[in-house]
C-alpha cells in the first residue's frame, strides 16, 4: 500500500455516478411502485451501496481502510435511464472516491439483480467519478509560484564543523518541491546578536520566506524564539499548533518542542526543531498549505 503517514487529514468528499438502462416503461413502473418480485428496488440497492462503500477496501489490495463518515445515495429516473448518485466523506488523509465509484457500482449491479426477472434487457453504463474534494487538488491553484526562501540552521556543533547539517537539506528538499526558490542557505552558531541580524538582513533584502531549524528545544543554547520573538510584528499560532500536533501524532516528544512562526512586514519567519525528523515533520504539517499566506498578505481573500 502507499505510504500516506506523512499526510494530515483533512474534509474529503466524492460523488461518483452510474447508469441503469432498463427496456420498457414497464420496469420503471414497477420500481416506482414497488411491486418488482423481490422488494424495493431503490431501498434494497442503496442498502448494498452502503455495505460496497464500507467494504471497498476488502476487496480492493491497495485501498486504505478509512472511516466513512457519510454515505449519500441518490436515484433520478429520466426515460429509461436511472442515474445512481453516491456522494461519500470522510476526515482522513487519502481521498474516498474509489469508495464512492465502488458503491455507485454496487448499487447499480443490485438493481440488476432484483431487475432481471421482469426485464432481460437491462444494461449499466458510465460509472465514473464526477466529483472529488479535499486532497491537494483542490488547494494547488491558492499558492504563488514567485516566492523565495532561506534556510538557516542554527547549531554550534555544525558552525564548528563537528556534525554534519541534515535538517537544513529536509527543509530545502521540501521548498524545492513545493516550487520555492532557495535563495540562501546558512549555518550560524547559537547566538542571539547573529540569529536577529540574519532575519533583519533577509527580509530588508526581500526573502519572502525564512527558516529556522535548530534552537526551538529547552536546552541553555536553545535560545531561537527567544531572539526572533522581539522583532515578530505578528505571531501566527495556529501554524505553531499545526507543527506541534503533526509531530506529536508520530512521537510523544514534539510536545516539548518551541517552533514558533511569524511575520515581520510581508515575510513569514519560521522556526523549526533541528532534528532532521523534526524538521522534516514540521515541513510536512504545513507544505504547501502554508503558501497561501503570501496571497492573503497581498490582500487576497481565503475563499
Amino acid at each position: 500500500m502507499v505510504d500516506i503517514t506523512h499526510k494530515s487529514n483533512t474534509l474529503r468528499t466524492a460523488t461518483a455516478q452510474a447508469i441503469v438502462k432498463v427496456s420498457r416503461q414497464e420496469t420503471i413502473d414497477a420500481i416506482q411502485n414497488r411491486t418488482v418480485p423481490k422488494g424495493d428496488v431503490f431501498a434494497m440497492s442503496k442498502a448494498a451501496g452502503l455495505l460496497g462503500v464500507k467494504k471497498t477496501p476488502d476487496l480492493l489490495p491497495d485501498c486504505h481502510p478509512l472511516p466513512i463518515e457519510y454515505t449519500g445515495i441518490e436515484y433520478e429516473v429520466n426515460g429509461l435511464e436511472i442515474k445512481v448518485l453516491v456522494t461519500v466523506k470522510t476526515i482522513y488523509k487519502t481521498g474516498v472516491e474509489v469508495e464512492a465509484m465502488h458503491g455507485a457500482s454496487v448499487v447499480a449491479l443490485n438493481m440488476y439483480d432484483m431487475l432481471k426477472p421482469i426485464d432481460k434487457g437491462i444494461e449499466l453504463h458510465h460509472i465514473k467519478l464526477i466529483e472529488k474534494k479535499g486532497g491537494k487538488s483542490s488547494f494547488k491553484d491558492k499558492f504563488r509560484r514567485d516566492l523565495n526562501a532561506v534556510v538557516i540552521v542554527c547549531s554550534d556543533s555544525i558552525s564548528e564543523g563537528k556534525k554534519e547539517d541534515r535538517a537544513g537539506k529536509a527543509v530545502m528538499a521540501k521548498l524545492e518541491e513545493c516550487e520555492v526558490t532557495v535563495q540562501d542557505y546558512i549555518i550560524i552558531p547559537d547566538d542571539e546578536a547573529i540569529i536577529q541580524e540574519k532575519a533583519k538582513h533577509y527580509q530588508a533584502n526581500g526573502a519572502d520566506l525564512i527558516i529556522y531549524t535548530g534552537g526551538t528545544g529547552l536546552s541553555q543554547r536553545d535560545i531561537t524564539p527567544e531572539a526572533l520573538k522581539p522583532l515578530l510584528d505578528r505571531t501566527i499560532p495556529g501554524i505553531e499548533e499545526a507543527i506541534r500536533k503533526y509531530g506529536q501524532d508520530r512521537m510523544p516528544y514534539a510536545m516539548l518542542s518551541r517552533s514558533m512562526a511569524g511575520t515581520i512586514k510581508n515575510t513569514l519567519v519560521l522556526a523549526l526543531p533541528g532534528s532532521t525528523n523534526g524538521a522534516k515533520e514540521s515541513m510536512d504539517a504545513i507544505f504547501p498549505t502554508i503558501l497561501h499566506v503570501f496571497r492573503i498578505l497581498k490582500g487576497a481573500r481565503h475563499d
